[in-house]
């Protein structure tokens, strides 16, 4: 390769994780803030909730943390790196990202405990129903999810990506460069099957006041609904693919996955 192809495909390589690590960053920060709701599946789509009896005492329903709504765009990118940047390039955005879940955290918790201004009090309250609103309470609330839930989704997040990262180098040798939905839908349901359940456990049965029937019956749904997505996702991941060979070119494409493939791969 010459000096001035070399610089190209260098060039090519930085850009293309950059703008991936972004949108791997923000989504999975994003995620971590807006988890803390649990929204009803079924009432989303103007249904009733559905009822069932598990364990013969918790009545199972569609809920889903609002976090899953845009997990799959993350478990889609860390595809995508593993295909071109190879186990090391998932292993630095994962550990990158949860420096910066633990940095966000730690910020909330420093916010969250400034004395409220009083005209900030008056304004928000009433609620839109007449009744009495406390502000500064519900901010608390919501952004100030507790111990469990910090230790919880950071445990669950760095085991559910190196578990994905594995699997996911492991179908590969398997299947080579053909077959991209199997590796990246495979190692996606692992992953998040781990996930799913590990960050409703610590942060909800261990830390928490759940049951183990809730934790299981809410990780079921959750894990229900990564399972679909990562299938209906499928062709946006061939898109993807398609994208990125486009910018990088076909000959820098083979290199870069031919790198990560052997391990060699990274900036």
């Amino acid at each position: 390769m010459s000096i001035v192809d070399s610089k190209t495909y260098q060039s090519k390589k930085t850009n293309l994780f950059i703008i991936l690590a972004g949108i791997f960053l923000t989504n999975a920060i994003l995620a971590e803030i807006i988890g803390v709701k649990i929204f009803s599946g079924e009432k989303t789509i103007g249904l009733e909730p559905a009822g069932w009896t598990f364990f013969g005492e918790y009545i199972l329903d569609f809920n889903l943390t609002a976090g899953a709504v845009i997990w799959p765009i993350v478990f889609i990118t860390t595809d995508i790196i593993n295909e071109y940047y190879g186990k090391k390039g998932v292993r630095k955005i994962s550990f990158i990202t949860a420096f910066f879940i633990v940095y966000m955290f730690i910020v909330i918790s420093m916010v969250t405990v400034l004395p409220p201004a009083a005209f900030w009090l008056d304004v928000n309250t009433p609620d839109p129903n007449g009744n009495a609103f406390d502000i500064n309470y519900a901010f608390n609330v919501i952004f100030r999810q507790g111990l469990g839930i910090i230790i919880g989704s950071l445990i669950a997040f760095l085991l559910g990506q190196l578990v994905d990262v594995y699997v996911f180098q492991k179908l590969r040798k398997i299947t080579g460069a053909k077959m991209i939905w199997l590796r990246a839908t495979g190692s996606t349901l692992v992953s998040q099957f781990i996930d799913s359940f590990v960050v409703l456990g610590i942060a909800f049965y261990i830390f928490g006041n759940w049951s183990w029937a809730q934790v299981v019956s809410v990780g079921i749904i959750n894990y229900i609904y990564k399972f679909g997505v990562a299938i209906l996702l499928t062709p946006l991941l061939y898109l993807g693919h398609h994208l990125i060979d486009q910018y990088l070119g076909k000959e820098v494409a083979q290199q870069m996955t031919q790198e990560a493939s052997s391990d060699t791969s990274f900036l």
